[in-house]
């Protein structure tokens, strides 16, 4: 109870304390504000009434009559906090003077002298009980006296009155809050008591089965399901530990003429419980780096989002400041400029996406929505796609990339997941490589049933630490921002992915030398080469193609008007295509059987009929079945892509479309195609189908 008690006290001195100081703050600036109008209207008004008894005086001066300016001053007992004034002279005599009932009259003892002197004039003075007012007296422009008045200062009167009321508001204002927060505090205090009221009590009773109720949804529920957890983990262990117990006991009794064999099972039993004593030390230790953890979990969530937020913005200010400046009339720019503009702007937006692809499967990693389907993969075939993927890449650098041999290597993975880790590895390894250096990857088995596979570069390596913080999100290996392209998220990532394989993921660096990062994971018994691929029947052969001049035939499926517009001034650009369209599957369909198009470009999420059912429908149609299908969606998930090629498309193109990979795809499906009507004419190679007038 002590420990709750001093939580609560704590939180009520640091909102008591906050709350004085804010009450005394605001109290002290309009006490100080009042005062000081209060101050100031006081001068004012006497400056005016001075003003105006010299206005009034100004005649009995000028013809030497003391009885008139005595009854113009005899006027101020209708001021109350009027005490006294005199009349002076130019020579600064005094001339006639007032004096407030009760008041003795003007003199020396009382501030006001029979004498003035003109030049010591000023606009006020006095002290705290009095206030004194000069005014001079002019006439056509000469000064032929001065009004004084000396006026009561009730300043110190009213900031007694100020003080009391002050003390008054902050003393009622202080109990409120403070019975507010000893109430209210409970809230935050009862979630920590109750963990603190079940661990006493398990440790007093040894009872394992009580646990900790959740209270709100916080850090303290958090910490509250730990600590239940591990009760949990605590009372299995436990309950093994005496069911152990109870079975050494049995079989000593069954053994006694083996008394070596009791020996030898009674230190099996000692070194047992040295065991779970140890894990149950290392989950009490585990328990109290939970609230640790949890504290610093909000800290790392602000410094990833601030850090998410910077590298979403940086992209997007080149592509909106390059946009406007392309769509502004007050900025006139060259056409080599607008093309120049362009290509920011293109690189800038697959960067973007690339970011938000990378952050979405950040995003389903940490929130535990990655399904994986972990089965036996061959490394060979694995290792051939990346290098088929990775080696253009590195040729614009000139680095050379070495692979390993691996036949019949298998291991337990995801195969896209592991085809993705392997390509995030590789281009990190080209990307931070210096220009004519190398990526050699190797395969070696550190223990049985494992295999472990390292990419090792030659580019500038890393110190220690810049590899302390590797797995960091958007840390660009060591790299200062803008270095290199890319986000930083990739190697997340890419951790998350080959701890969720079962796997494990380490590197090791020298600077001045290079890096090898390597992932290890579970091997099996080798699977079978996979068969090459069936060549195509002559029944399955396309027709032939168009002749020389005839523009190619393209049928786009496409619900959406405006990527459907895309698509149009994209096939505008070349005379060698033509292109017809299909607002859904059902047109599609008609329109392949009628016109028997070269390439069909599909959308999958069609109104009525998806894209998969319709590609369905056209395989099994002979007459159709020839026609490669190229897949145009914005599905770019990695499993959306790999059914999608299981589905039977010719190519998987994702949104938005990238016009240099639209180009390769059309050109290819059209090359295979030709290649296909010219094998398929050949004598022995079977007729080519005929293909309908268009």
């Amino acid at each position: 109870m002590s420990r709750q008690r001093s939580i609560r006290k704590k939180l009520v001195a640091v909102v008591m304390t906050t709350t004085f100081v804010a009450l005394l703050v605001s109290i002290a600036i309009v006490i100080a504000y009042d005062l000081r109008s209060y101050h100031r209207a006081l001068v004012n008004d006497l400056s005016t009434q001075a003003e105006l008894v010299g206005h009034m005086t100004s005649a009995a001066l000028s013809f030497d009559d003391p009885r008139l300016a005595n009854e113009n001053l005899a006027l101020l007992r209708t001021s109350p906090l009027v005490r006294a004034a005199a009349i002076y002279d130019a020579k600064g005599v005094l001339f006639a003077s007032y004096a407030a009932a009760g008041e003795p009259r003007p003199g020396p003892a009382h501030q006001l002298p029979e004498r003035l002197d003109p030049a010591s004039l000023s606009r006020d003075s006095g002290d705290d009980n009095d206030l004194v007012v000069r005014q001079p007296i002019v006439e056509n422009g000469d000064t032929v006296g001065t009004v004084v008045l000396r006026a009561e200062n009730r300043l110190l009167a009213r900031t007694i009155d100020y003080l009391a009321i002050a003390a008054g508001v902050t003393l009622l204002a202080m109990a409120i809050a403070y019975l507010m927060m000893w109430r209210l505090g409970r809230g935050i205090t009862e979630p920590i008591t109750a963990i603190s009221e079940i661990a006493r009590e398990v440790v007093a009773t040894r009872d394992y089965s009580r646990r900790a109720p959740r209270i709100g949804d916080d850090e303290a529920a958090e910490l509250a399901d730990s600590f239940n957890a591990m009760l949990t983990e605590i009372e299995g262990r436990t309950r093994e530990l005496e069911d152990s117990h109870s079975t050494t006991l049995r079989e000593a009794q069954q053994r006694s003429r083996a008394q070596q064999e009791v020996m030898r099972l009674n230190e099996q039993l000692e070194q047992r419980v040295d065991e779970r004593t140890l894990q149950l030390a290392l989950a009490n230790a585990e328990l109290a780096n939970a609230n640790e953890e949890a504290k610093s979990a909000n800290q790392a969530k602000s410094a990833f989002l601030s850090s998410m937020s910077h590298e979403l913005r940086t992209p997007l200010n080149a592509i909106l400041g390059f946009a406007q400046i392309l769509t502004s009339d007050t900025l006139p720019s060259t056409l080599e400029q607008k093309k120049e503009f362009a290509n920011h702007i293109l690189k800038s937006g697959r960067h973007l996406l690339t970011l938000i692809n990378e952050i979405l499967d950040l995003a389903k990693v940490e929130s535990g929505t990655v399904s994986l389907s972990m089965e036996p993969v061959a490394l060979a075939d694995i290792l051939l796609e990346v290098r088929t993927m990775i080696e253009p890449i590195a040729a614009t650098r000139k680095v050379r990339a070495l692979f390993p041999l691996v036949d019949g290597a298998v291991v337990m993975a995801d195969r896209t997941r592991l085809k993705q880790v392997l390509l995030n590895l590789l281009s990190n390894a080209v990307k931070y490589n210096r220009e004519e250096g190398a990526v050699v990857v190797t395969c070696e088995q550190p223990a049985e049933g494992r295999l472990r596979l390292s990419v090792q570069d030659t580019g500038h390596g890393l110190n220690p630490e810049q590899v302390a913080s590797l797995f960091q999100p958007f840390n660009r290996l060591g790299q200062e921002a803008g270095a290199q392209e890319g986000t930083g998220i990739g190697l997340v990532v890419t951790k998350r992915l080959v701890e969720l394989m079962g796997g494990q993921i380490g590197v090791t660096s020298s600077p001045g030398v290079g890096s090898v990062f390597w992932i290890e994971l579970a091997s099996t018994a080798p699977l079978a080469s996979a068969l090459p691929e069936r060549a195509p029947d002559a029944e399955s052969v396309p027709a032939a193609v168009p002749e020389e001049g005839e523009p190619h035939l393209v049928l786009y499926v496409e619900d959406n008007p405006a990527n459907l517009r895309l698509v149009e001034e994209i096939v505008a650009f070349r005379r060698d295509l033509r292109l017809l369209s299909a607002p859904d599957g059902h047109l599609g369909l008609q329109l392949a059987k009628a016109h028997r198009p070269e390439v069909i470009l599909m959308d999958l999420n069609l109104p009525g009929m998806s894209g998969i059912e319709v590609l369905r429908q056209l395989r099994a149609d002979p007459e159709t079945t020839w026609i490669p299908v190229i897949a145009l969606t914005a599905n770019a998930m990695p499993r959306d892509i790999e059914r999608g090629m299981a589905a039977g498309f010719h190519r998987y193109l994702t949104k938005p479309i990238e016009i240099d990979k639209f180009t390769e795809a059309i050109n290819s499906t059209l090359s295979t195609l030709s290649t296909l009507s010219t094998l398929a004419q050949q004598p022995g190679k079977g007729a080519p189908a005929e293909r309908k007038d268009r």
